[in-house]
């Protein structure tokens, strides 16, 4: 499986945007681990101000 430069630059902009909002904090558990994840694939939502933190 390849990944394309394109998904590469979102991905990394995700992780980006996902450590400025502290989803990589403390990431001990399940529930904040698939957060993160959510956070990283997901990052748009988050400059739009959707919370994607599993409670």
């Amino acid at each position: 499986m390849r990944i394309s430069a394109v998904g590469v630059i979102y991905l990394v902009v995700g992780a980006i945007v996902a450590a400025t909002h502290d989803y990589f904090e403390n990431i001990d558990t399940l529930k904040r681990f698939l957060s993160a994840v959510l956070a990283v694939v997901l990052w748009p939502l988050i400059l739009i101000g959707i919370d994607l933190h599993i409670h």
